[in-house]
């Protein structure tokens, strides 16, 4: 495995050579325990880092692309222990998704954790994988369990055309990492007949009901939730969010339409801004201010940038992806889970698992990825995990890592997504206007060594 021996591993044919997952033993009633990164021998040359940093591993193309970010890039100048979770799906249907739940409970060990982008199966990988069943997106298990917010916002390189080109400053997103359709129950419904919704209060007093629908014949239904504590959490990430950046924050709903559920929202995030936040906004001179969604959607459009925005779950899902793409790449856009004790986080890529890049490394074609945001997952990771131990060299050597990836992309060093925002892809020829993945990280590599002196 490169440098360093990693325990409990072994190579895989079916991904590729240097890539590694966990070997298939009998998992314990407690789940699949995590597996230990040994020192190296050269680790006195290398930032030491005081306690473990969660490891999440991924699925196809970025699962490649993370093995050389560690080995190369992160593993060769940082002496940290890593609590390795294998979440490739393989090993997730194998562990019948309890991997998922473990890497989550680490997290709140630890309080740091960085992932690779991973599958989430539909039908076709279910029956490609040869899955015992659809098993859940992971992303959403580790949220439900860690709560808090994702903050995502965009990598910005100068010579990367936007398209939005009003947007001069980054945007970042907030989004509610909990409840709403992602835990909804949802049904359909094959003949006539009434829909009710139904409260059974916990101390035996009456139950309530609401009426939803008289169905004349068939259709589908759904019935969601939120809880007044997932929102207060989500409310105090996005405020201290917003005062660590020193940008303003404004918050989105619908709650015209749903007064009581979406209104609810609205209080809490009212009632918190002013019991706690409002003086520290006016100090730093920023401001809190609620919009209707369809009106946010307008202004940020017309606005320069420079703010928080606090969405929704659903609503940070889908407007996330527009602000990815609108200052240019989703592969330029970073993500990171902060939970309402401020001191928990979990960095990941804002894409999925390059499913169209794979298809070609198994064919033996090379491809041109993108690796920044896996980069970046690292970074932030890291430079938290500075943060909390007051380690100062930590946090220089991630903010160089990231310093580097933008210049080496300004220089001119890109892969192909990037190189397409500037020529068009379909003007774009390797080696002139792009690289391939392994020459694009080997580029970031030699510009790393060259920043740190090696």
């Amino acid at each position: 495995a490169g440098e360093s021996e990693i325990i409990g591993m072994k190579p895989t044919a079916h991904i590729n050579k240097s890539v590694f997952v966990a070997q298939t033993k009998s998992v314990t009633a407690a789940g699949a325990s995590p597996r230990l990164v040994r020192p190296r021998k050269d680790a006195t040359k290398r930032i030491k880092v005081d306690q473990p940093v969660v490891e999440m591993d991924g699925d196809e193309m970025t699962r490649i692309i993370w093995q050389f970010i560690k080995e190369k890039l992160i593993l060769s100048n940082v002496d940290v222990e890593l609590k390795y979770f294998d979440l490739g799906l393989p090993y997730r249907d194998q562990t019948d998704d309890q991997v998922t739940i473990d890497s989550a409970l680490a997290t709140k060990k630890y309080n740091v954790a960085v992932k690779c982008a991973t599958i989430t199966p539909d039908e076709a990988r279910v029956e490609e994988f040869k899955l015992k069943k659809m098993w859940k997106s992971p992303n959403g298990t580790i949220r439900n369990i860690l709560g808090g917010t994702v903050f995502r916002e965009p990598i910005l390189c100068k010579n990367i055309p936007r398209l939005v080109p009003g947007w001069t400053q980054p945007i970042t997103i907030g989004r509610h990492a909990f409840g709403d359709q992602y835990r909804a129950t949802d049904f359909v419904i094959d003949q006539p007949g009434k829909f009710k919704i139904v409260f059974t209060p916990a101390d035996g007093s009456n139950e309530k009901q609401w009426e939803v629908y008289d169905f004349p014949a068939g259709g589908c239904g759904m019935g969601m939730y939120n809880t007044d504590e997932s929102i207060d959490g989500f409310a105090h990430s996005c405020f201290q969010y917003a005062i660590q950046k020193k940008w303003p924050l404004y918050m989105s709903t619908k709650n015209t339409i749903l007064k009581a559920y979406d209104g609810r929202f609205k209080d809490i995030f009212q009632e918190i801004f002013e019991q706690k936040y409002k003086p520290e906004f006016d100090k730093l001179k920023i401001w809190y201010e609620h919009r209707l969604i369809d009106d946010m959607v307008a202004q940020v459009l017309k606005s320069s940038g420079g703010f928080v925005w606090a969405c929704k779950n659903y609503d940070g899902d889908v407007q996330s992806d527009i602000l990815a793409q609108g200052f240019g790449s989703l592969g330029l856009m970073t993500s990171v889970l902060v939970c309402p004790d401020g001191k928990t986080i979990e960095a990941e890529a804002a894409h999925g698992t390059v499913t169209r890049h794979y298809r070609e490394h198994q064919r033996g074609k090379p491809t041109s990825t993108n690796p920044i945001a896996s980069i970046f997952a690292w970074t932030r990771g890291l430079e938290h995990r500075g943060n909390l131990d007051g380690n100062s060299d930590l946090i220089k050597f991630s903010q160089t890592l990231e310093k580097v990836c933008v210049e080496t992309v300004e220089n001119g060093v890109m892969t192909k997504d990037l190189a397409g925002c500037i020529h068009g892809l379909a003007n774009c020829k390797l080696n002139e206007h792009y690289v391939n993945t392994s020459d694009f990280l080997d580029a970031i590599k030699t510009n790393l060594d060259k920043a740190l002196g090696k």
